[in-house]
């Protein structure tokens, strides 16, 4: 993957609210015929986590959820709603930590979040959304089908808030990648200095989340955004960018 000297991000206009059983790539593509917009080669979609769990039926209703004895007593520990923390444990691999009021877990897919990134903001009344079960396949999904009808090739990010455990303030990763490079890797390449670099791995599908997030925002509704001035380079996942347990210092 070559580096860019420029890029453009635009939040896509007109999706509306999206509801369990939708088209997203049709209403994707409903909105950019409405806006007249014409897709580069290699642009890459980024788009919330949030409306991919919605279409997909990962809209929980809180009052179908029956809490266990330890999701009671760790919510009256940490104040939650027993019914959220029984959706936390059964979304998890692990609990990592609980501590001030937040849990934080290993979901199923490798991800480390908090609440195992169970979240009722964005969320229709007494309902809790869960994150795609296979955020790469869902990613995945969506490419095939934005090619096929744009007839470029072209990215998809599925992107989602998470916090980070030494700067304050949280920013969009990416959960699903499809169709466009997740790392960049400088190792083996010498600086301009004649170095040989030996550690530099540029997690750039998550800086493409974060940039994205800009113009998208968390209540504008806005919750597709297009990049354009990259070159996808090599195709790859989200799960690359999962640390194995065994190269981590902090588990």
């Amino acid at each position: 993957m070559t580096v860019s000297s420029e890029l453009r991000i635009r939040a896509l206009p007109g999706l509306g609210e999206l509801q369990p059983g939708d088209d997203l790539a049709a209403v994707i593509l409903q909105a950019l015929a409405a806006a007249r917009w014409t897709i580069m080669p290699e642009t890459v979609f980024v788009v919330a986590q949030k409306i991919v769990s919605k279409v997909e039926g990962r809209v929980v209703a809180l009052d179908s959820v029956e809490p266990s004895p330890l999701a009671r007593r760790w919510a009256e520990a940490c104040g939650k709603d027993p019914r959220l923390v029984e959706l936390v444990l059964q979304q998890s691999r692990r609990i990592v930590r609980m501590a001030a009021g937040v849990l934080i877990a290993e979901t199923h897919h490798g991800f480390i979040c908090a609440n195992a990134g169970v979240d009722s903001s964005n969320a229709p009344p007494g309902c809790a959304i869960l994150l795609p079960a296979d955020p790469d396949a869902s990613a995945e999904r969506l490419r095939q089908r934005l090619h096929a009808a744009l007839g470029v090739p072209l990215g998809v990010i599925i992107s989602d808030s998470f916090g980070r455990p030494w700067r304050e303030g949280q920013v969009n990763v990416a959960l699903g990648v499809a169709g466009v490079a997740p790392l960049r890797d400088y190792r083996g390449l010498q600086d301009p200095f004649g170095r040989r670099l030996q550690a530099s791995v540029i997690a750039t599908a998550d800086e493409l989340a974060a940039a994205a997030e800009l113009v998208m925002g968390k209540i504008e509704r806005r919750p597709v955004a297009l990049i354009e001035g990259l070159q996808l380079g090599e195709p790859g996942t989200a799960r690359q960018l999962l640390r194995r347990p065994e190269q981590d210092l902090f588990r």
